[in-house]
């Protein structure tokens, strides 16, 4: 049996090896065909949202549907018990990479129980065919048909923020390779976010006037998809076919100090503990740049749950690093930077 033969199976066995790779993009068409439709669990009986949570903002997860651009669009809400709803809470977009879904990221990634632990919400939207579209070159199906999803992620904060007391100056977004490819365009298009947090990934496309927007980016040393060093991945098709992909970012230390110059930022600091190196930077108005570079590591989510050996074997997945956990790393970045008054 071919790879491709085999994949969809594979995939449906183990949902947590889908760690965000752009390596199964080859298969984007045929998943697309074979995926289950979604219940959605949210009613839809026409009472606008209140601002408090109602019985469709359950405590746990709940599945929600909502129209943009004439699309069905869905994602899956976390509320944790923790969370304080008397005044505004953090919320937190966590994007899966390519042939991810929401339900994977939620899974994989351990952004529940860093929830339940600090009172805040999560969302975990769905790319359309398991991709995000950043540009006309790149990801997949929606890149092709010219999806925006900048306006879905952007319309996805309005309708949580409609139904929770979401805090403005406390929501952030945070995604891994094709997702975290959409939360730097978000940084660049939008105003929305307090800070972002990007994991092997890059910036692709013009941003040529973004707001000032605190950066934690977390990238492995060896990564062959989102190469440190910048410059195509191995999954690059120059943008063409029916599943495109050009990512051609610039070297990840270079991608950091432009963000430092965005935000005014003394120079940074740097500190090495085995194979992890920080250089952090102080800007003004309290927000900071901070890369994490991690030694020997891959394209990856450091922390995330493991990859099935069989899997990491036949699809060339790169196994989490162990020296950090990205999840705790980010929240604890998030928490420090608010968007300071005015922001």
């Amino acid at each position: 049996m071919s790879l491709l033969a085999g994949t969809p199976s594979l995939l449906a066995r183990t949902p947590s090896l889908l760690a965000g790779t752009l390596s199964l993009l080859v298969v984007l068409a045929a998943l697309a065909g074979c995926s289950p439709k979604r219940t959605d669990t949210k009613p839809d009986d026409g009472t606008p949202a209140s601002g408090q949570a109602g019985p469709d903002v359950a405590v746990g997860t709940s599945e929600h549907t909502m129209t943009v651009d004439g699309r069905d669009r869905t994602y899956r809400l976390y509320r944790p018990a923790s969370a304080d709803l008397s005044g505004p809470v953090p919320l937190v977009i966590m994007l899966h990479g390519a042939a991810g879904t929401g339900s994977q990221a939620e899974e994989a990634y351990g952004w529940t129980g860093q929830a339940d632990r600090d009172g805040f919400v999560v969302a975990f939207p769905d790319g359309l065919n398991r991709a995000w579209a950043v540009g006309p070159e790149c990801c997949g199906a929606p890149a092709r048909e010219g999806v925006d999803d900048v306006g879905f992620i952007t319309d996805l904060v309005a309708e949580i923020g409609r139904a929770l007391p979401v805090d403005p100056a406390r929501t952030y977004v945070t995604g891994i390779s094709n997702g975290g490819l959409l939360a730097y365009r978000l940084a660049c298009d939008t105003r929305i976010f307090a800070a972002v947090g990007a994991v092997a990934t890059t910036l692709t496309g013009q941003c040529p006037d973004p707001a000032p927007v605190s950066v934690l980016h977390i990238h492995g040393q060896q990564d062959k998809t989102m190469p440190y060093g910048g410059g195509p991945g191995r999954r690059d098709n120059d943008g063409t076919g029916r599943n495109p992909v050009h990512i051609d970012g610039p070297p990840i230390p270079e991608l950091a100090a432009r963000w430092r110059a965005v935000d005014d930022c003394d120079a940074p600091t740097v500190s090495t503990d085995g194979p992890v190196t920080r250089s952090t930077a102080t800007c003004s108005q309290g927000r900071a740049v901070e890369l994490i570079t991690i030694a020997g590591a891959g394209h990856q989510w450091p922390g995330g749950e493991p990859n099935p050996p069989l899997a990491e074997k036949l699809l060339h997945l790169d196994p989490p690093a162990t020296a950090l956990n990205a999840t705790d790393t980010i929240w604890r970045f998030f928490s420090a930077h608010p968007k300071p008054p005015g922001g």
